[in-house]
């Protein structure tokens, strides 16, 4: 017997689709199938499983549970949780391996699959072995149990530890993801006042997207923040993963700003340390983990590609500009957004600032926000071959880490093809307004010369 998956769904850093159209229980089944036979050929017997709020996040853990166990591998439950409790479960109890099932940030029809295995991230070349082996009926039988584990107490425990943050009032949105349940046990544990909005777990969304990174879901925070006088505003995703902020101003702070000011306690405890930021991030976060004595590297996006280089390098602190933010050391180097969290209100208080305070002394640069537009998934990573053939031919400085980021005397301009969604990405930052003009014009002008407007 074999399974097919739907190509789109087999992506760089999970499996992940529309449930009903890409993906449904009968993937969950044939994951499960895979995932325990490669775990048990490397010597491993069970694995941690977790879900979000999602309404189909309950049937597809029940087949997911199914494949696992049919091919001889145990299973311990967790229930609903945030992907960051997932891995930490993973790395804690007595497992080897865990899954996740979530749909992240994308829209509320989508679900899918985050992996790891032996403690390292799942993805790339481990995800399409899957689907041959799926496509092949390569696995194992066998029989394993099922046991149910309450893992939410030790997972606030491990982020509350030794908290230095000082006293604070802040605004909390969890977007009615899955991160809430985690989010209302953690703020009775700190010290300060705090604001809870949208703690329940919805999967229907009923008061805004689950994605802190699209300005108008941060639109209650701005206003409770204000319409409260409170210091800040914090947001999480749909699984917990990434975190948004505010200032007390109703300012938002991106995923480059959050680093600056981690970056500085992280170097002042680690000298030297190597601190990561992807393609996205801006020229004036590298010149700031520069200025403090840091060794910046810029990496590609991804959530896997990060953690993966984190290794490599023994980094203590990476980020995104999406807002996962990952933790060397005590912390594993997940991408953790409740511990962010906690990690940016200490780095607020060694400061001695307020983050109104901080934000302002950021330099202004004239940026975009994320520019995301569709392109099929057949056609999103040939726009970016064609053109990477153009700007090379042209003799432009481009760094090709992870699409093109081209440098040019205005400053600097990004496209590259998501890997989770059927989506270009563009961003661009110059020296004042007029320079980005000239940047995004640039931007344009390739995808148009590749058939692309975008949208």
């Amino acid at each position: 017997m074999s399974h097919h998956f739907h190509p789109s769904s087999l992506r760089e850093y999970d499996i992940r689709g529309i449930v009903g159209r890409t993906l449904g229980e009968a993937d969950a089944r044939a994951i499960g199938r895979c995932f325990a036979t490669l775990l048990r050929r490397g010597g491993g017997t069970r694995v941690v499983v977790s879900r979000d709020g999602r309404l189909s996040s309950p049937a597809l853990e029940a087949a997911l549970v199914e494949g696992l166990t049919a091919s001889g591998v145990d299973v311990v439950r967790i229930g609903l949780a945030p992907t960051p409790m997932l891995y930490h479960a993973e790395a804690m109890l007595e497992v080897d391996g865990g899954i996740q099932i979530t749909g992240s940030h994308n829209p509320a029809d989508y679900n899918g699959f985050k992996m790891v295995m032996q403690r390292r991230p799942f993805f790339g070349p481990d995800i399409q072995r899957i689907g041959a082996m799926a496509a092949a009926g390569e696995w194992d039988d066998g029989q394993g149990s099922v046991s149910d584990h309450d893992f939410t107490d030790t997972y606030v425990g491990r982020l509350i530890a030794g908290y230095a943050g000082g006293s604070y009032r802040i605004g909390w949105d969890t977007g009615n993801g899955a991160a809430g349940p985690v989010i209302e046990r953690l703020v009775q544990l700190l010290p300060g006042e705090h604001h809870l909005l949208f703690t329940d777990v919805d999967g229907h969304f009923p008061n805004h997207h689950p994605d802190p990174t699209e300005v108008e879901n941060l639109a209650d925070l701005q206003r409770l923040v204000a319409e409260k006088q409170l210091d800040f505003g914090l947001a999480f995703d749909g699984d917990g993963d990434r975190i948004g902020a505010v200032d007390g101003q109703g300012r938002v702070l991106w995923g480059d700003q959050l680093l600056m000011i981690l970056a500085e306690p992280a170097l002042r405890e680690t000298p030297g340390a190597t601190i990561i930021a992807d393609v996205k991030a801006s020229q004036a976060l590298f010149d700031r983990i520069a200025e403090l004595g840091g060794t910046p590297l810029m990496w590609k996006t991804g959530h896997s590609p990060m953690k993966t280089k984190m290794r490599e390098t023994g980094a203590p602190l990476a980020a995104e500009m999406s807002g996962h933010i990952f933790f060397g050391g005590e912390d594993y180097g997940f991408d953790d957004a409740p511990y962010g969290a906690v990690r940016l209100i200490r780095a607020i208080h060694l400061s001695g600032r307020s983050l109104s305070e901080l934000r302002d002394a950021m330099p202004a640069m004239a940026n975009t926000p994320e520019l995301r537009f569709r392109v099929s998934e057949e056609r999103k990573f040939a726009v970016i071959d064609e053109v990477l053939a153009r700007l090379k031919a042209a003799g432009a400085e481009v760094n090709t880490t992870d699409g093109a980021r081209v440098t040019t005397a205005d400053g600097w301009w990004l496209l590259r093809a998501s890997n989770t969604q059927d989506v270009l990405t563009a961003r661009a930052e110059g020296r004042d307004q007029a320079a980005l003009a000239r940047l995004v014009a640039e931007v344009d002008a390739q995808l148009a010369a590749s058939g692309v407007v975008r949208g």
